[in-house]
């Protein structure tokens, strides 16, 4: 029996010996920027960063959620910042009419920490790849990464039902979508723009992503398509991020 437990005591010192203690990459920095709670993110080694990448959550959703995007990013040399869209996480509501000048905000207070002539791509998921894809010209962005993008009709009969999930003023948000129709703009839109779509998304049906790639008219923007899947299921999908971050890079890539 003394032979038994001095081998097992042998046994546990070699696998804690292969065992490894892995910290997670915590942000740069975290904090408000007009009363928008983010969390910044910066290689901490290398050269400066290439580019940077501003993350849009979803209705009902917060940054913490897209926080393995923003590591994804770091760790190709790019910075990120995630922010909590009012009404949402630690940001407080209600979310308004001031949507597009909260994302040119965040674009900015990237750039400042970074540098200003930052190239910087919008990264959103369903109302966020909306608001994504109404930001870009104001925000002066260089391309948009859209995950299931919501559209402002979907969005408005949501609001209507109360079912969003989030503090809104009702009033002013619906005004916002009923003068922002999505398709518009995404003919308007004068740079690259990636949809990622799960065939199997049960809230916006994949042929609204494909009608959205029928109008995008700028070099370089692309659809992908993925068969199943759900709402949500793209935005982690590790293939797809490494597919998103390769169209980022191309994008941010000095010409």
């Amino acid at each position: 029996m003394r032979v038994a437990a001095n081998d097992e005591r042998w046994h546990d010192r070699a696998v804690a010996r292969r065992m490894r203690t892995i910290t997670p990459l915590r942000p740069r920095g975290l904090g408000t920027h007009e009363g928008l709670a983010y969390s910044l993110w910066v290689p901490d080694d290398g050269p400066p960063p290439a580019g940077g990448v501003v993350i849009l959550h979803g209705a009902g959703s917060c940054k913490e959620n897209h926080h393995d995007f923003a590591r994804a990013c770091v760790a190709t040399g790019l910075a990120a910042i995630a922010f909590d869209a009012r009404g949402h996480g630690a940001s407080p509501g209600p979310m308004d009419d001031r949507v597009l000048d909260d994302v040119a905000a965040i674009v900015a207070l990237l750039r400042s920490q970074t540098r200003d002539d930052l190239p910087v791509v919008l990264r959103g998921s369903s109302m966020g790849g909306y608001l994504a894809i109404l930001a870009a010209p104001p925000a002066q962005a260089d391309g948009v990464v859209a995950i299931c993008p919501a559209d402002a009709e979907g969005l408005r009969h949501g609001l209507d039902r109360g079912g969003l999930g989030f503090d809104a003023d009702s009033d002013a948000l619906s005004r916002f979508l009923a003068a922002h129709p999505l398709y518009p703009a995404v003919e308007r839109l004068d740079v690259p723009l990636l949809l990622l779509h799960a065939e199997g998304d049960e809230q916006v049906p994949v042929e609204h992503s494909r009608e959205l790639a029928r109008l995008a008219r700028a070099p370089g923007s692309r659809l992908i398509t993925v068969p199943g899947g759900h709402h949500r299921s793209v935005q982690h999908d590790p293939e797809l991020r490494a597919v998103s971050l390769r169209w980022i890079a191309q994008r941010l890539a000095p010409q």
